[in-house]
């Protein structure tokens, strides 16, 4: 067999197609390649009516709330141990190692751009990701930017995954129904993140004149 090249030392080019077709050779049947995988939970956080923003605002002042959004959203990732893959125009795209730091992250998310005066919806969902080079892909990531596209501006959605494997943790849901997610099969029973209300003011006791 001939194979394409410009050396002829066996070590100095692709050396993996080379041994394979030396396998098959010899054994009759080449060994499957396994795509690496690795366990993670995604989180897609988009900007609510960015496109309203940036005509309001104007080009220059946009690009600078948009800096200010990234900025406030890397904080958060640093805090938990979020891994930041990519943006996106007016979104962000981040792994974790484990789905309630994931969560938490994302409520903090929330809060944070509130004092720029935005809203995200974000989305949650838990799964093995295919590795390719330093970012991650696969259906687990449709599923996370399908997820986010539904969420209510200001709320953070998961999917029943992640809601489950945080069972323990303190972290309330509120159910959002069963949704079909475009291009992903079957029927996809997602939950809103319950968050705590802000605590009232302690009321003082009336003072008498005198």
């Amino acid at each position: 067999m001939e194979l394409a090249g410009v050396d002829h030392l066996f070590f100095a080019e692709d050396t993996d197609r080379l041994l394979a077709e030396i396998q098959e050779f010899l054994t009759g049947a080449r060994e499957a390649v396994e795509p690496e995988r690795v366990l993670a939970t995604v989180l897609f956080a988009d900007i609510v009516e960015s496109t309203a923003h940036a005509a309001r605002l104007g080009d220059r002042r946009w690009h600078h709330l948009l800096d200010a959004f990234y900025g406030a959203v890397r904080t958060e990732l640093s805090r938990f141990r979020g891994h930041e893959l990519d943006t996106a125009g007016d979104s962000m795209f981040a792994t974790f190692d484990g789905p309630a730091r994931a969560i938490r992250c994302a409520c903090a998310v929330t809060d944070a751009v509130r004092a720029l005066d935005l809203d995200v919806r974000i989305g949650l969902h838990t799964g093995e990701c295919e590795v390719i080079g330093a970012k991650v892909g696969g259906l687990v990531v449709h599923i996370g930017a399908r997820i986010a596209a539904l969420a209510r501006p200001g709320e953070v959605l998961v999917s029943s995954t992640v809601r489950d494997l945080v069972a323990g943790s303190g972290l309330r849901f509120e159910e959002r129904g069963s949704h079909a997610l475009k291009g992903v099969p079957g029927d996809w029973t997602l939950f809103a993140v319950a968050r705590e209300p802000a605590p009232a003011a302690a009321s003082l006791p009336p003072t008498r004149a005198g």
